[in-house]
């Protein structure tokens, strides 16, 4: 596998419980990933739009990743949020991205693609995953929203999918446990069970311990108020919830730094 600057990521799908785990920062934009490689994050996800799950962040945010990361990032191909079952023309947009950050040499990529029944699509993946090329593919929780759970993994392994990101299909990675143990005994060393859902510092040790996951996922945010100091109470860019425009979310660097301690105890 590929990782920052062409090196090599470890393969962590056969670790042992006794080894600490790989922990995945999932971060928006650049400041983000600033904090989490500074709080001791393995990897980084880098999104746009955590609000919405994620979406794609621009080109101006990648190439910005590229030149500081320190951290292999893997980034989010996902033109809008909502479901997973995408237009032939949002379809394109992915495989256009794909390509492009191909070509800028980011370290990998994550996406997913669904049939209207609620299957990995696998022409759709395994067509993604190959302009991928020699990038890390992840396949992100499109998954948890599939309508079997055994099915789909054997379908991303067909895909040639290198690691699938999951709750479990419930909210929480607490709730969906039982169902990530039997990933990781399904997937076997063919493809990398990449835990996530709620994880925290009260329950990630707990989690890891239950699953024998080797690697874990989690976002670790805070809101913190905008220094604009003019403020039009008359206009909201989106949505009714006016104080949003002044309200900033942000990775929390010493959140991140102690939720990793816990994991990897």
């Amino acid at each position: 596998m590929v990782g920052l600057a062409g090196k090599p990521e470890p393969d962590r799908a056969l670790t042992s419980k006794t080894h600490p785990p790989l922990i995945e920062i999932c971060v928006e934009g650049i400041d983000g990933l600033l904090a989490a490689q500074a709080a001791g994050a393995d990897r980084v996800e880098l999104c746009a739009s955590l609000i919405e799950g994620g979406t794609t962040p621009s080109l101006g945010t990648v190439r910005a990743a590229i030149d500081q990361a320190r951290v292999p990032f893997h980034v989010m191909v996902r033109p809008r949020g909502g479901d997973f079952l995408y237009s032939e023309p949002e379809y394109r947009s992915m495989l256009a991205d794909i390509n492009a950050l191909r070509e800028l040499g980011v370290p990998g990529v994550v996406f997913g693609c669904l049939t209207a029944d609620g299957a990995i699509d696998e022409e759709r993946m395994s067509e993604l995953t190959n302009a991928a090329g020699p990038l890390n593919v992840t396949c992100h929780r499109a998954f948890d929203m599939t309508r079997n759970a055994e099915e789909a993994l054997e379908a991303l392994i067909r895909c040639k999918v290198g690691r699938v990101l999951t709750s479990g299909q419930r909210d929480t990675a607490i709730e969906g446990m039982p169902l990530l143990a039997d990933l990781v005994r399904q997937a076997g060393g063919r493809i990398i069970i990449l835990g996530c859902g709620g994880l925290d510092l009260g329950n990630i040790a707990e989690v890891r311990r239950r699953t024998g996951l080797a690697e874990m996922h989690f976002a670790a945010l805070k809101d913190v108020p905008s220094g604009m100091r003019y403020r039009n109470p008359k206009v909201g860019m989106g949505g009714s919830d006016l104080d949003r425009e002044y309200r900033n979310t942000l990775t929390d660097e010493d959140l991140v730094a102690a939720t990793i301690k816990a994991a990897k105890a």
